[in-house]
Order: structure tokens, then sequence, then C-alpha cells
């Protein structure tokens, strides 16, 4: 094999900015990498560069990006060896594309010329756009329903892991339900987010398939104070009073696992996510009064403040009534998804909006992406989805997809070969 005559050998997409552009990234990247997610509150600027290495991953409590590709993979090799082979690729992988890098060695325009490329080369002359990179391991990976215990991890896994029950009014597409691993990339730009989600699986073929996947747009919450709120498809703000980076005391009672939650402790300062895909029926939507949709969300469209009055970070006051009785309606969403509603736990979201085209119908194929990190779903997600299902006014205009429930590992410490290692330890 000869090598490619135009080949500039080993070229990063940092290199290919040039100039200007390409000296303020590399200073982002000197002066952010130190950071870690937990701190995430101070990256800022379009071509920031996250670190992948960390106590955490990343992609959690970082500030959330404007863009998501969201893949659920199956394992198809049953080696555990060529597993933990493809964990391990996937790291240094990941910890390429986070800085702005090629995903290989010798990126999309080096190597041999007979060869295909290692990086795909969609992100040439990109920055790395606060990419993160974010890999969870479900249920299945342990004890598959039909396969058993494929790779020796069925006493590892953690008690919290658990299938998800069936919620009323459930309408879930086979098609994009669990899968043994997942991957969020988040980023800034969408082409850089897909750039990451290709690559890893074009790494992991032979030993993995995608069994589903999501891109999504428009953030529907913020994860820092520092983040205005934004809109969802219906139009309100969304994610007013979601759990923020900067709150460590209740992100450490609400999201993160504490060595003494399991007996699983390859999981301690981990996390588990749920992901369901929410079919908004927004046509429907669009036709309801105005007054209707604000008692149906519990605030107001214009301003975000909850209808028990102020402003819109002004704490919702559950007990304010009025002539026709509670201010925040009793089948509200405000109030069923309100900590004091359900035992006072709360939920990190960073979902996104998304619009994949139109139904046979002619109606709008579009919604949440509902992305949400808790510390376990047992206690945090089942009973609030449960109640919200049967209760919430808002569920007329819903319907649920999609699904999936990913145990997260910590973060990748350095001297660390691959994310996950623990579990393999």
């Amino acid at each position: 094999m000869t090598r490619r005559p135009s080949s500039p050998g080993k070229i990063s997409r940092r290199r290919l900015l040039g100039g200007a552009a390409g000296g303020a990234a590399a200073l982002g990247a000197a002066t952010l990498s130190g950071c870690d997610d937990r701190d995430a509150s101070a990256l800022a600027g379009g071509s920031r560069a996250i670190p992948f290495r960390g106590p955490h991953q990343a992609g959690i409590v970082t500030p959330a990006q404007d863009r998501l590709h969201f893949a659920a993979l199956d394992v198809t090799s049953t080696s555990r060896a060529e597993l933990v082979e493809l964990l391990t690729a996937w790291t240094l992988a990941a910890e390429r594309m986070t800085r702005g890098e090629d995903a290989g060695e010798f990126g999309a325009l080096g190597g041999p010329y007979d060869a295909p490329p290692d990086d795909t080369g969609e992100a040439l002359g990109l920055p790395a756009s606060g990419l993160t990179i974010t890999f969870g391991f479900g249920p299945s990976l342990f004890d598959h329903p039909t396969k058993g215990d494929r790779f020796g991890l069925a006493k590892r896994r953690p008690a919290a892991l658990i299938d998800l029950p069936h919620f009323p009014g459930d309408n879930l597409d086979a098609a994009r339900v669990g899968g043994d691993l997942c991957i969020q990339a988040c980023a800034d730009d969408p082409q850089i987010a897909v750039h990451a989600v290709r690559n890893l699986a074009r790494i992991g073929f032979g030993t993995t398939s995608v069994r589903w996947s999501q891109l999504g747009f428009g953030r529907t919450s913020s994860t820092t104070t520092a983040q205005q709120t934004p809109r969802n498809l219906f139009g309100f703000k969304d994610g007013t009073a979601n759990l923020k980076a900067e709150n460590r005391a209740l992100l450490a009672k609400h999201v993160w696992v504490d060595p003494g939650d399991t007996a699983s402790d390859w999981l301690a300062r981990g996390s588990y996510l749920v992901a369901r895909r929410i079919n908004m029926h927004i046509e429907t939507w669009d036709r309801t009064s105005m007054r209707e949709q604000e008692a149906i969300i519990g605030r107001t469209k214009g301003t975000g403040a909850p209808l028990s009055g102020g402003e819109e970070m002004t704490e919702v006051d559950l007990a304010a009534t009025g002539k026709d009785g509670p201010l925040v309606p009793a089948a509200s969403h405000v109030r069923l998804a309100h900590p004091e509603e359900n035992g006072g736990v709360e939920l990190l979201r960073r979902g996104y909006n998304f619009a994949d085209g139109s139904t046979g119908l002619g109606r709008l194929d579009a919604g949440l992406f509902f992305l949400a990190y808790m510390r376990d779903p047992r206690t945090h997600y089942v009973p609030m989805q449960t109640r919200l299902a049967k209760d919430d006014a808002l569920s007329e205009y819903l319907q649920h997809t999609g699904s999936g429930i990913w145990a997260i590992p910590p973060g990748v410490a350095a001297g660390d070969r691959h994310v996950g290692q623990a579990l393999f330890g």
C-alpha cells in the first residue's frame, strides 16, 4: 500500500482552522484543560473543548449544548475481551474528538491510500464545538432476556438498573426501546454531534450494531444558572426549575450514585439515564386556547412565571388559591412534577426537541426527546412518571414512543484505559 500523494499525515480539525481561529481554539483548549464537568459553568464559547476525563462523565452537568445525536446499540459479539477492546477504542476516539481532533490516529486524510480512512472527514475544519460524549450500560448488557449473561456481568448489575415498567398511555415502538449500550453526543454544531456517533458506530462495526438513534435540536432545559430558559415545541419555557450544575449539594442528593447506594461499587460517582421519545400532538395543541394551555402547563406562556404569581424564577406557590380554586391547577404539569408532590425528589433534565418529518397521516412527527439523569430511577423517575401518565392534563397531548434506561459509569480517571473500567476489573 502507498500513502495518498496529497496526504499531510496526521492532521487535526484544529490545525485546519488556521490563523486566528485556530489560535483561539488552541487557547481555549489550554485554558479549559484542567476543568471537569462539575465546574462546567465556567466553560463558554463556540469553540470550547470540554475535557473527556474527570470524576464524572461530561454531558451530564455540562452546560446543555444546542444539538444532540443519541444512539442505543446492541453488542453483537459474545466475547468479553472484544467488548473491553471496543470500550478502549471508544475511549481513545472520544478523547480525541472532544479535543477537536480526528477520531483516529491517521485521521480523515492520512493513512494508507488504499485503505479506508480512520475518520469519516465531515468534521474537517470545524472546532470542538463543546462536544461531550457520554456512555451508558443498559440492563440487557448484564442479563439479556434471550441470550442471558453473555459477559459474566449479571452479578454486577445494580439493583436500581431496572427494566422500566409499562406506564399508562405508553405506545412504545419496539424498534425504539432498550439497547445494551448508549452514546449521547452533545455539541453546539449538529455536524460535530453526528460525526461523533458516526465514527463510534464505525469503530464498533463487527462488535456492535445501532439499535435506534435520535437527532435533537434546541435544548429544552437549562443545566446552569448562566443559561437562559429555552422553549419547547409547545412554545413554553421548559426547565425553569431544573437542577443546576452550581448546586452541588442537590446533585449529590439526586444525581450522583453514592458508594453506599449499591453493592455495585463500580458505579459510584456515576448516575442513571432515562431516555423517552415523546411525540407531541402539535396540531391539537395549536387549536387549544391560551387560557387552557397555561392551565395545563401551570405557567404563563410569555414570561414563564408560575400561575401563582411573580416572575419566571419565582418559586411556585402550590398553596395559592383564587376564586376558582388553586392558582396552579391540580392537574397541571408544573404541580404534578414539583418536588413537593413527589417526596422531594428532583431530576436533572437535558432533553431536546426533535422533528422527524411527518407521519402517514400528514401530521408532524415531532416532540421532546426526554433525557434525565438521577441517582435512583426507582425512587426518582418511576413514581413521578406513573403519576404524570395518569393525572397530568398534558398527557392528552403526548405519546411516549421510545424508551430506554442505562447505568452511566463515573468519569474516566487518569490512567484508566476505558470508560466503565471498574465494572470489568
